[in-house]
């Protein structure tokens, strides 16, 4: 279990997880011992007092990108890729309940028998509750990437920040699992990441998120306990703002 902490730096807290990070060393699908662990930190976050809510991509079922590039028609395979977030958010929902955290799944996609629709009031009814609220489906359309609608969803629910857990501890100027000499940066501007074409969030998400003010901070979901550390702003992770 994950000790819990002092107070939390930001009361309404949007997290994005890459549907690859659920993977952990395998090639697809899901690594049960991952999702529990991402699942206690979120647990612990929720007990210091920060609302939560997250969106989940896809990736490690199904990726829509993948689908265009190998000849399907694009929009086909983005609705492919939003179907194979609603398994990850069903799957993070079912471990978040194990271990006591009330949780609400809602899709873009209306598919009642399963999860609520996506309502904007109702989602921030939920948070005020005390429910985690998983976003899934993407936000209902193709052609957008589920970055784009973490920065969408944490603007229309008034969060404070962008919480985007990678397998790295921040920003490098390269991938730093291929370059030793890749620089780490502690802060960055969005004109930054911008400009640079930093491989952060895409462009659409990291404009959306300036626009709205909203800081997008970017740390290891694979390290246990580090997404309730940096919450508190400790631990290792790079903030745009």
């Amino acid at each position: 279990m994950v000790e819990i902490m002092k107070k939390p730096l930001y009361r309404k807290i949007l997290l994005k997880i890459s549907g690859e990070a659920l993977m952990g060393k395998q090639s697809y699908g899901h690594d049960q011992d991952i999702i529990r662990h991402i699942c206690e930190d979120i647990k612990a976050v929720t007990e210091m007092g920060s609302e939560v809510c997250l969106v989940v991509g896809g990736g490690n079922i199904y990726r829509g990108m993948s689908g265009a590039e190998h000849g399907m028609e694009r929009a086909s395979a983005d609705y492919m890729g939003m179907l194979a977030t609603v398994l990850n958010a069903l799957a993070l929902q079912n471990e978040l309940e194990k271990i006591g955290v009330e949780t609400r799944v809602l899709s873009a996609i209306q598919m009642m028998e399963i999860c609520e629709p996506y309502i904007r009031r109702r989602a921030i009814r939920h948070l005020e509750h005390g429910r985690v609220v998983i976003f899934a489906a993407g936000n209902g359309m193709p052609f957008f990437t589920t970055d784009t609608t973490a920065a969408l969803r944490a603007a229309e629910m008034g969060c404070d920040a962008i919480f985007k857990g990678t397998q790295v501890d921040g920003v490098y100027s390269a991938d730093p699992k291929k370059d030793k000499n890749a620089e780490r940066y502690e802060s960055l501007t969005y004109s930054k990441v911008l400009k640079n074409d930093l491989k952060v969030m895409d462009a659409t998400a990291v404009s959306l998120a300036r626009e709205n003010g909203i800081p997008i901070i970017i740390f290891s979901i694979h390290k246990p306990g580090e997404f309730p550390r940096v919450a508190c702003g400790e631990g290792r992770f790079t903030i745009i703002k």
